[in-house]
C-alpha cells in the first residue's frame, strides 16, 4: 500500500514559504503523492493555480486533486488547466473529482446549484474527455489544449457512498474516498462496491484510495487538535454538530498506533491512503514520514 499526504491548505496563516516547505518535504520523503482539495468559499489557495506551484516545486510525487468540483467550473477552462498542469508536472497529475457538499461554494462561483449530482459531473467529465483528446469543441482553427498524453490524466471520484461509486464506474479509474471513523471493515464494504462496479462495466480493477484526518501526539492533544481543524473546517455545519462527532472523526495517536493503522488498511487491499493533516506543523510531516518508512 502507498501513502501519501495532503497539503495544509485548510489551515490559518498559509504563505508562500509553508506550502513550498511543505510540498519540498513531502517529495523527498516516503510520501507516493502530494493531495490538496477545493474550496471556493473559505481562505485556501485556488487548487489550480496550486497545481502549478507544485508542479514547478516537485519532481518526484504524483500530484492528486482530492478533489476538484467540475460544476464550479467551465469544463472547457478547467479541461484546459487541468492539461496544462499535467504537462508542466511531466504527466504526474491525478485528478479526483466530487460533486461537493457545500452549497456556498456553488453560489460563491455563480455556479448551477441543480448541477451538483453525479449526472451534472459525469457531464463535464465526458466535455473533458473530448479536449483532451483533441476533439474541435467550436469551429476553432484548433482544438482546445495543450496536448496530453494518454488521453488526459487518470480520474477519480471523490465518495463516502455506494450510489456514487456505482455511478463514476463509466468514466473514473478509481476512487478517492474519506472514511470519518476509519472503520476498516465497512470501508472495505465499499471497495468491494467498487471491485464489482468496475467488473461490471468491463474495466480492469479500480484505484482504492480513502483519506483520513489526523494528528500525532499524546492522546489529548492530539484528539484536541483535530477538534480545532474539524471545527475550522467544517464550518458550514452547526457548531453542536461538529463537537459531537469530533470524538470519533479522524484519528489521533503515536506513531505506532498511526502505524498499525495503516497496516489495517493494507490489510483489505487498499491501494493508498491519502493522509490529511490538522495542522501545518513540519514536525508533525516528518514523524509521519518516518512511520510511512517503517511501515513500507
Amino acid at each position: 500500500m502507498q501513502v501519501g499526504m495532503t497539503m495544509p491548505v485548510m489551515e490559518p496563516d498559509l504563505d508562500a514559504t509553508i506550502l513550498r516547505s511543505w510540498a519540498a518535504a513531502v517529495d523527498a520523503g516516503p510520501f507516493s503523492s502530494l493531495c490538496w482539495g477545493e474550496r471556493i468559499a473559505f481562505d485556501n489557495p485556488d487548487s489550480l493555480t496550486l497545481l502549478g506551484a507544485l508542479a514547478a516545486w516537485t519532481d518526484r510525487v504524483q500530484l492528486v486533486t482530492t478533489v476538484i468540483v467540475p460544476q464550479l467550473h467551465d469544463p472547457v477552462m478547467l479541461a484546459k488547466a487541468l492539461s496544462t498542469g499535467h504537462l508542466l508536472s511531466e504527466g504526474r497529475l491525478t485528478v479526483g473529482l466530487g460533486v461537493g457538499g457545500r452549497h456556498e461554494d456553488y453560489q460563491a462561483a455563480g455556479a448551477d446549484v441543480s448541477t451538483q449530482t453525479m449526472r451534472g459531473m459525469a457531464e463535464r467529465v465526458a466535455t473533458m474527455r473530448r479536449v483532451w483528446a483533441g476533439e474541435k469543441i467550436t469551429e476553432s482553427v484548433l482544438p482546445v489544449g495543450p496536448p496530453v498524453r494518454d488521453g488526459g490524466p487518470s480520474l477519480l471520484v471523490g465518495t463516502i457512498g455506494p450510489k456514487t461509486v456505482r455511478s463514476a464506474a463509466a468514466w473514473a479509474d478509481g476512487m478517492a474516498g474519506t472514511t470519518l471513523d476509519l472503520d476498516v471493515d465497512k470501508q472495505n464494504e465499499l471497495f468491494d462496491v467498487a471491485r464489482h462496479a468496475w467488473a461490471e462495466a468491463g474495466k480492469s480493477k479500480p484505484h482504492l484510495a480513502t483519506s483520513f484526518w489526523f494528528a500525532l501526539g499524546p492522546q489529548e492533544a492530539a484528539r484536541a487538535q483535530v477538534h480545532t481543524h474539524l471545527r475550522r473546517y467544517m464550518n458550514w455545519i452547526p457548531a453542536e454538530f461538529v463537537d459531537a462527532m469530533a470524538p470519533t472523526t479522524g484519528w489521533a495517536g503515536s506513531e505506532d498506533e498511526l502505524a498499525a493503522t495503516l497496516r489495517g488498511f493494507a490489510a483489505i487491499g487498499t491501494d493508498e491512503i491519502h493522509l490529511i493533516p490538522t495542522s501545518s506543523d513540519l514536525g508533525q510531516l516528518r514523524a509521519v514520514a518516518d512511520v510511512v518508512k517503517e511501515v513500507a
